[in-house]
């Protein structure tokens, strides 16, 4: 598939190269198209245009960027551009602030979510919130011992939901559907969680799994 993804950070870039690596064509969006130069020389196939290009050149769109910047890159996108796409969603609502203990600040309550408002902002995107929840060296193919971690995701139209759990199968991950778009409430804050281990023991190579029977 042509995969557009909007961001040029390192989760940008790890799930670009990811994608590359299972034989995707990728075109990363950026403001900034210094940001890429290293990127694109380690990657040669790989493209770089603005956040409109990108989400022209995607069949399916990644969100991959800071939260405070979302919903004015997903409007600079065009969202004509991203109906009727399937959107991943990565991002996560952390504030401008400091960690207070290794706990982040969101900037968004307990009963909304940073994916509602992008979906408000794009009504006719295609959602799923996944990868919010690990770091960016972990993404893809992560190794726990042969153990598969789990990725939560979650979205309102089931298809799309669909569409991402074969990404997510591809990419070495066990899935699982927490259901709509209001999920993300849930979801989102896992970073929190997984945040904390690493800023209070220096460790960020963890995810989670969840366990059933």
């Amino acid at each position: 598939m042509r995969i557009g993804i909007l961001g040029s950070g390192d989760v940008a870039k790890a799930l670009g190269s990811g994608f590359l690596k299972h034989g995707h064509e990728v075109m990363l969006g950026t403001s900034s198209p210094a940001k890429l130069a290293d990127w694109l020389a380690g990657n040669p196939q790989g493209l770089a245009g603005s956040f409109s290009e990108t989400a022209l050149f995607g069949e399916v769109i990644v969100l991959a960027l800071k939260g405070t910047a979302a919903v004015d890159v997903v409007r600079a996108a065009g969202v004509s551009s991203l109906a009727g796409k399937v959107v991943i969603d990565a991002t996560n609502p952390i504030a401008d602030a400091p960690p207070v203990n290794g706990v982040l600040k969101f900037y968004t309550g307990p009963n909304e979510s940073l994916m509602e408002q992008l979906q408000y902002a794009c009504a006719d995107g295609r959602f799923v919130k996944a990868f919010n929840s690990v770091g960016a060296a972990s993404m893809v193919n992560p190794q726990f011992d042969g153990v598969k971690p789990t990725m939560f995701i979650c979205g309102n139209d089931a298809a799309a939901k669909k569409s991402v759990s074969a990404i997510l199968d591809q990419f070495g991950w066990d899935t699982a559907d927490m259901g709509t778009a209001v999920s993300a409430r849930a979801i989102e804050p896992l970073c929190m969680l997984w945040c904390i281990r690493g800023f209070l023991n220096n460790e960020w190579t963890h995810a989670f799994k969840l366990l059933r029977r």
